[in-house]
């Protein structure tokens, strides 16, 4: 696969460098798996998402959740000597992960629950009333102006 670099697109772009810092981040870094853990996301609402993350023996106390700014972090570290006897096979994965998404404008963290070995966190988009489409009235010479209309977006 090529690598791409953005920095042909700085010399003739303006304000385009929060996308570019956001493709960046979509390369792996070195050494780390690319699919591990696995995860979904799904649309479960018109304005709700949900993030499942396969988390498979870790527990609530070895994971992380952190959202600063549009970064939501996911982090899984568990915690050594837990085992309680001599794993002679060793197929489910334990190691430590770090796992982030970016966060459109405007979509909060609702919450999040483990159960089944999965990590749900829902998210909901709450656009500002100020910030949704409205229909402006076009008023001619001479008649009253009419009263502007809020839709949903």
């Amino acid at each position: 696969m090529r690598a791409f670099d953005p920095t042909l697109l700085y010399r003739s772009t303006v304000g385009f460098d929060r996308l570019f810092s956001l493709l960046d981040q979509f390369t792996p870094e070195a050494g780390q798996a690319p699919g591990y853990p696995p995860y979904n996301i799904e649309r479960t609402g018109e304005n709700d998402y949900r993030i499942s993350i396969a988390v498979a023996g870790f527990g609530e106390s070895d994971l992380n959740i952190e959202v600063k700014e549009n970064a939501l972090t996911v982090k899984g570290d568990k915690q050594s000597g837990q085992s309680k006897g001599e794993v002679l096979h060793q197929g489910i994965a334990a190691r430590a992960f770090e796992r982030r998404f970016q966060l459109a404008d405007y979509v909060q963290v609702r919450g999040a629950s483990l159960e089944n070995g999965l990590l749900h966190i829902d998210l909901v988009r709450e656009v500002p009333e100020a910030k949704k489409p409205r229909t402006i009235a076009i008023s001619t010479n001479g008649s009253s102006s009419k009263v502007i209309e809020n839709k949903a977006a």
